[in-house]
């Protein structure tokens, strides 16, 4: 919850010094948000690669852990697509741009607004970007309030799919918590959450470019 808190301040803070017109120079470089995006993807590797627990998880590893997060994907993206029927909404490749995210709003963010503006342009991108980064945090919000209603109401496995990438870290506890099934879940929800992970930049940069 405090993270979600300093999201909000930080993108809050940025909207009033932007408008204020106080902000340095340098922060509007145009190659700026390819090195921020650059280093998130770096850090998704080296938080891959030195996660101590990734050797015996592999090994662990069953195809069908693999469903659930095919699963997440699919009725993601289905929502998500509903939205482009709208009127005056964005197209489909934008909606579904939009809900690639899984709930990775730093990531997701970041990537619509540098490879966005190129298909979009950069006023649409920024605003996709916006959108992305409320619609992920709400998203991880929901999911830290309502896991126990998820799990009662729609089975155990339901509160790892609408955490989406969360799953394996913010929301891992309240999923243990709300299941008797712990000790499968746990290595299910961190499986769904790192499949995820490496979706989202893949999914992002596909409909951007559609």
């Amino acid at each position: 919850m405090k993270g979600n808190l300093v999201v909000f301040v930080c993108f809050l803070a940025g909207i009033v010094f932007g408008a204020v017109g106080i902000t340095p120079q340098w922060l509007h470089h145009p190659d700026l948000p390819v090195v921020l995006l650059s280093a998130l993807i770096l850090q998704v590797g080296v938080g891959l690669g030195a996660d101590d627990s990734l050797r015996s998880m592999v090994r662990t590893l069953r195809p069908r852990m693999f469903l659930l997060p095919l699963f997440t994907i699919v009725g993601t993206l289905l929502f998500a697509a509903l939205f482009a029927l709208l009127p005056g909404c964005w197209t489909l490749p934008q909606c579904l741009a939009l809900g690639s995210g899984f709930g990775y709003y730093s990531l997701s963010s970041v990537m619509i607004a540098h490879v966005g503006s190129a298909s979009f342009g950069p006023e649409l991108a920024a605003e996709l970007a916006t959108v992305a980064l409320l619609a992920n945090v709400v998203r991880e919000m929901l999911s830290l309030f309502c896991l126990p209603l998820f799990a009662r109401w729609c089975g155990s496995v339901a509160p790892i799919s609408a955490a989406g990438i969360n799953s394996m870290d913010v929301c891992l506890p309240g999923i243990v918590r709300c299941s008797p099934q712990s000790t499968y879940l746990v290595p299910l929800a961190i499986v769904h959450g790192l499949a995820l992970e490496v979706c989202v930049p893949l999914l992002i940069t596909l409909f951007c470019r559609v």
